[in-house]
């Protein structure tokens, strides 16, 4: 069993206790024994930073969406696919029940024809799944897996001719436009171990090209506006030969000076409402009382902080220090850090990656403690 702070590890698929007055619409997450009350703005934050807490509820949401909604959704599972494998040296290994839904989905789509894979959520789904399994492989023993290699396979095999992937332009940030899943892809591809290597003693192959593709539309294409200037700063530190020193360094000042003075990042700040899935959620955010000024959030902050200390600057950084005292003073009750969602003020599943991100931003600085066998 493992163990945070000297404390048993949580039974992590029990029951949130939740008040008997809530219907099924007042879940973010609802199945079997788990039940997950909605992300709310006015949720008390907890007097101390509690791991536990955001543990259990990063793990019951995907084990709830996983089970109930039975699809890859890059918002809840995909995120915990790609980044929960990074915190195993805190939190210990992920349940390996979500790498066997990844592998399950992977092979449901594989038996669709490829036409139909490019339309849709479809592309995202292979994305995330590919980039799921090949952060798993690379935190569990570092070895690429059959699997991995499949879905990266078919992932290529579904690339536009531009060099990126299909998308519905709908839902901001994880299904808003190409740029995010150009990314995500070029993460994958440096995640899984040793796979790029692999590919280069084939140039020919399906694979090769597409990689090149990928290389050439992330270097060649403007990115949107800042937060697809933030995830190409990402791609970049997973991908060292994709940018120059330079162009990297000033990627860095354009996420720097999107801090807040309390020392928190607001995912708001980095595009304007028109240019969230293609203006479809502008109306939504301009209506926000808060719009002139927004709030940070759990989402921006803990992923600045990731991106940064991934692009080489030192946790001791004062704009580091900051966001993580930010951090460490605003987790809610239920664990998450609240992030409002940029579609609806409904379910709020953007505090998913706005809990999943902080954590990995604290590990990344040596703010958590690491996990140790009872």
């Amino acid at each position: 069993m493992r163990v945070f702070r000297g404390c048993a590890a949580i039974a992590l698929l029990g029951a949130v206790a939740v008040s008997p007055q809530l219907s099924a619409d007042d879940f973010q997450y609802q199945f079997e024994g788990i039940s997950i009350p909605k992300a709310v703005a006015d949720e008390p934050v907890r007097s101390e930073l509690s791991i536990e807490a955001a543990a259990k509820y990063l793990e019951q949401g995907s084990v709830a969406w996983s089970g109930q909604r039975k699809c890859v959704s890059c918002h809840t599972n995909g995120t915990y696919m790609t980044i929960r494998p990074l915190l195993s040296k805190t939190l210990g290994p992920p349940e390996a029940a979500n790498r066997t839904f990844f592998v399950e989905q992977l092979q449901k789509l594989q038996s669709e024809p490829l036409d139909r894979l490019k339309q849709s959520t479809r592309p995202a789904q292979v994305i995330y799944i590919a980039a799921g399994l090949a952060e798993w492989d690379a935190a569990s023993g570092g070895v690429l897996s059959a699997e991995t290699e499949t879905a990266l396979e078919l992932m290529f095999q579904i690339q536009t001719d531009e060099g990126t992937w299909g998308t519905l332009d709908c839902w901001p940030p994880f299904e808003s436009d190409a740029y995010h899943e150009a990314t995500v892809a070029a993460m994958a591809a440096a995640a899984a171990p040793g796979w790029i290597a692999k590919v280069a003693a084939t140039p020919d192959s399906v694979s090769a090209v597409g990689l090149e593709k990928l290389r050439k539309y992330l270097r060649t294409q403007p990115p949107l506006h800042d937060y697809s200037r933030v995830l190409l700063l990402w791609a970049a530190a997973r991908m060292p030969d994709l940018l120059p020193e330079a162009q990297r360094q000033e990627l860095r000042q354009v996420l720097l000076k999107h801090q807040k003075s309390d020392g928190s990042w607001s995912i708001r700040s980095f595009a304007a409402a028109e240019a969230w899935g293609g203006g479809n959620r502008a109306a939504k955010l301009k209506a926000e009382p808060d719009f002139a000024d927004p709030p940070g959030d759990g989402h921006m902050t803990g992923l600045a902080i990731v991106v940064l200390r991934e692009s080489g600057t030192a946790a001791s950084d004062a704009a580091i220090q900051k966001g993580l005292g930010w951090l460490k003073s605003n987790q809610r009750e239920s664990g998450r850090w609240w992030t409002r969602s940029l579609n609806t003020d409904s379910w709020h599943f953007i505090t998913y990656s706005g809990t999943a991100y902080p954590l990995l931003a604290l590990q990344m600085c040596q703010e958590l403690p690491v996990a140790r066998a009872e």
